[in-house]
């Protein structure tokens, strides 16, 4: 038994002390396995599974041993019209699959194969990049009806701008919601950027007008201002957003710089209604679309671009932050027929 007017004599070092110099207990754990980072084919992929898998389908039910003949090229529109890429789109596809096709055996591959190719040459034109200007700031006003997936998507800009090196500033302009003030404060957090906030209920124009004239005096590359979800259908609602821009030029003459149009993929065809309503109000200059893993009716976005011909600058295909992308045109015809990557 030890005595207790003595010391404690200091303990024996370990065998693993004294082969590497601490004790196994606090020996560094091994690294764990990196968590394999999908590439954005995949995700993309994924992503557009609903509606591909849709198509691809109905291709083979209607192709696998069956001559190209009239019922089978009504049938294919009806199934294209059914996947939302639009009347329009629909019969070019058909017409351009009859050419020398008529009257023979076609299978759902080569089928697949000519579907890529024209939905690639409708998506090709409108497939362009968002070009930050030389303005200082470049101000981008972002708009969409409610539950588009305004915030979120502008969180995940800013995370983009962020990564090129740009400074950015927030505004958070959906001053009907505390849950958007406080969402949009989340996402600076996490990106490292600054908010713009005022309470709930603050007039809206006004956040536009500080938030612009604080990254104008502190020198802020990027500003991407929210704005409140409203049905293009309501009068005042979209009167309002008109203010916000004329607001915003008493800063900047040139400003909004860029307007973006979020839009959900699951919303079908009242997205061309949505195009045409905040084109009108808010000038829209460009087309987010979110939601596409959320839907077997992913064509929009095709009916969307020959309808109306605008930029379409970056496509969602999940919540994460890497899953907004910018759109390629090749990419997503391949991905929406469940053909490989090119």
């Amino acid at each position: 038994m030890s005595d207790p007017t003595k010391p404690d004599e200091p303990k024996r070092p370990g065998f693993f002390q004294r082969l590497f110099g601490q004790d196994a207990a606090t020996a560094p754990a091994a690294p764990e396995a990196p968590v394999e980072r999908k590439s954005w084919w995949r995700r993309l992929t994924e992503g557009l599974s609903r509606t591909s898998s849709k198509l691809g389908t109905g291709v083979t039910d209607l192709f696998t041993k069956r001559k190209l003949d009239g019922d089978t090229l009504e049938e294919l529109e009806d199934l294209l019209i059914q996947a939302d890429l639009g009347v329009e789109t629909a019969g070019r596809i058909a017409g351009a699959l009859s050419k020398g096709r008529f009257g023979k055996d076609i299978s759902p591959d080569e089928v697949r194969a000519v579907l890529a190719a024209e939905i690639e040459a409708v998506l090709a034109p409108v497939a362009m990049p968002l070009e930050v200007s030389a303005a200082k700031p470049f101000v981008v006003m972002v708009v969409g009806v409610n539950g588009a997936g305004k915030t979120t998507t502008i969180g995940k800009l800013a995370a983009k701008f962020r990564a090129e090196g740009r400074s950015v500033m927030l505004g958070a302009g959906d001053t009907f919601r505390a849950a958007a003030i406080d969402q949009l404060k989340v996402w600076g957090e996490r990106t490292g950027v600054p908010v713009v906030t005022r309470p709930q209920g603050s007039d809206a124009a006004g956040l536009a007008f500080d938030t612009v004239k604080q990254a104008q005096e502190a020198g802020t590359d990027v500003v991407i201002l929210d704005t409140a979800g409203r049905l293009q259908n309501k009068a005042e609602l979209m009167a309002e957003l008109e203010k916000v821009v004329r607001v915003i030029r008493k800063v900047d003459a040139a400003a909004p710089h860029a307007v973006l149009l979020v839009l959900d993929a699951t919303t079908g065809q009242n997205a061309l209604t949505q195009v045409e309503a905040f084109g009108r109000t808010a000038g829209v200059t460009g087309i987010v679309m979110t939601k596409l893993d959320g839907t077997a009716r992913g064509g929009i976005l095709v009916a969307v671009a020959a309808k109306t011909g605008l930029p379409v600058h970056f496509i969602g295909v999940g919540e994460g932050i890497d899953d907004l992308e910018p759109f390629a045109a090749r990419d997503f015809a391949r991905a929406i027929v469940g053909l490989e990557e090119a």
